[in-house]
């Protein structure tokens, strides 16, 4: 294979799109936000910016832990009643 002067062969990694489960809950002044897929949690003013810093915080977990074992399984959110 030729190659052309000052080619430089680069290898690109492909991009996934993955989708988290973003719990997030009022504590305090705070909302905090959790992504239990991956024990995450981030925190926000308000709801957006909650949900923005655990975006980013879990782009840094796959940054720096790479991709998770399993991401197919969708976490199932149900209510319990207690009596008292």
């Amino acid at each position: 294979m030729r190659r052309c002067p000052g080619f430089v062969s680069m290898t690109f990694m492909a991009k996934h799109n993955y989708r988290f489960s973003a719990l997030i809950s009022k504590e305090g002044d705070w909302y905090v936000a959790r992504c239990p897929e991956l024990g995450v949690t981030s925190q926000g003013k308000d709801v957006e910016s909650a949900r923005a810093n655990l975006r980013e915080a879990i782009e840094l977990y796959l940054e720096t832990w790479g991709e998770p074992e399993s991401v197919s399984q969708q976490p199932f959110l149900t209510f319990v009643e207690v009596a008292r």
